[in-house]
């Protein structure tokens, strides 16, 4: 049998993958099984930040694995210390939580909400308030915060005690704090999965200032606008608002699984010994390849980021057959007069690699792409978008 009809034989049917397989890259160009090349829009959903088998992060990775590949987090190791002191150096965070996955890294989140608010107000304050459209994971839980009811109807009963309003309903908010005690605001300041639609700033601005107010805890999800994707190292750094707990993953570790969960001062101190855990949260090799990643996204990178995405919007707005452009940074998505999946489709015809998000085109290219390539897949994007 080939790749594709052992896949189809014995691995569950959950992807409704594209009739290609990748064998190998460099940057942000993979290769199929027939030696045809592909310029890389999609980063595996925003994962291999600086691209296919980067020879930094190769080098973090394989030092790594000569020491110690894994160790039980009974025990101190040196990448896992590191990483946990870079991400609270530059985000002001003080402790974090390391898990494997964004769905983890926000179960983490919810729990140490619902922690302190039953500390702080009573075991009745544990409502955790998101927002319509959003995403937040495939647990039963993180389902149930995720704002979108369609990912829901397979799995009833989800985890109680979650309610979603519309972004920028801040009287929504308001009425529900009537009726019920809330522990925890949950946003993504992009929403990616739901259409990749920035939330407008004054109502994230509004409410932090309302979870300051009631002492709620203000939770930002940056799985997957986090770790420079957006122009800056976090996307809620471009609102002006400080959460007191960020969750993160996908490009964290470069492609390899590292789900982060930070914790602001008011929260720092909830988590004690036994109040949560992780086999491989913080293992050694995934953390050592998250070092070089953190390490690289500086001013320069992140300059870069922006002019990339200021030449993508400019590039996209007003052009045939696309009627919004939408993101922030490097993760944009494409209104279409044709069906998002038709242009998917033909792209891959054309040697381009690109995602869906509802009914837009994705786009989330390396942090790094070079600008000559970006320029190519650009032009083959517009092409295949114009009616």
């Amino acid at each position: 049998m080939s790749i594709i009809e052992t896949d189809k034989k014995y691995v569950a049917g959950t992807y409704n993958r594209f009739p290609v397989e990748i064998v190998s890259g460099k940057g942000s160009v993979v290769t199929d099984i027939d030696g045809k090349q592909y310029i890389d829009m999609g980063c595996g959903i925003g994962v291999t930040a600086f691209g296919i088998a980067d020879d930094e992060w190769q080098r973090a990775i394989t030092a790594q694995i000569g020491k110690v590949q894994h160790m039980s987090n009974l025990y101190y190791t040196e990448p896992c210390a590191l990483l946990a002191e870079q991400l609270c150096l530059r985000t002001g965070m003080k402790k974090v939580f390391f898990s494997n996955s964004g769905a983890e890294a926000n179960e983490c989140a919810i729990k140490v909400a619902r922690k302190y608010a039953a500390e702080k107000h009573g075991a009745d304050c544990y409502t955790v308030v998101t927002l319509n459209n959003s995403f937040h994971g495939r647990t039963l839980t993180t389902l149930a915060a995720t704002g979108q009811e369609h990912y829901h109807e397979l799995f009833r009963p989800l985890t109680p005690g979650f309610a979603s309003i519309d972004a920028g309903d801040m009287d929504a908010l308001v009425q529900l704090a009537e009726r019920e005690k809330i522990a925890a605001v949950m946003i993504e300041c992009v929403q990616g999965e739901g259409g990749v639609l920035p939330i407008p700033r004054e109502f994230a601005v509004r409410l932090e200032q309302f979870c300051r107010a009631n002492d709620i805890i203000l939770i930002v999800d940056e799985v997957q606008t986090g770790n420079g994707r957006t122009g800056t190292l976090y996307s809620y750094m471009q609102y002006g608002i400080t959460p007191d707990v960020v969750s993160t993953a996908k490009g964290l570790a470069g492609g390899l699984p590292l789900g982060a969960t930070m914790i602001g001062e008011k929260a720092q101190d909830v988590l004690g010994f036994g109040d949560h855990g992780s086999t491989f949260g913080g293992n050694p090799v995934c953390c050592a390849a998250a070092l070089s990643i953190l390490s690289r996204i500086d001013d320069e990178l992140l300059a870069g980021v922006k002019a990339k995405s200021d030449y993508m919007m400019r590039e996209f707005t007003g052009a045939a057959g696309i009627t919004a452009v939408t993101g922030l940074g490097l993760l944009i998505g494409l209104k279409t007069v044709k069906p998002a999946p038709e242009i998917v489709s033909r792209l891959i015809n054309d040697g381009v690699l690109c995602l869906t998000a509802k009914d837009k085109v994705r786009l989330m290219p390396a942090l790094n792409i070079p600008d000559e390539l970006l320029a190519a897949a650009v032009e083959k994007i517009k092409a295949a978008c114009a009616v």
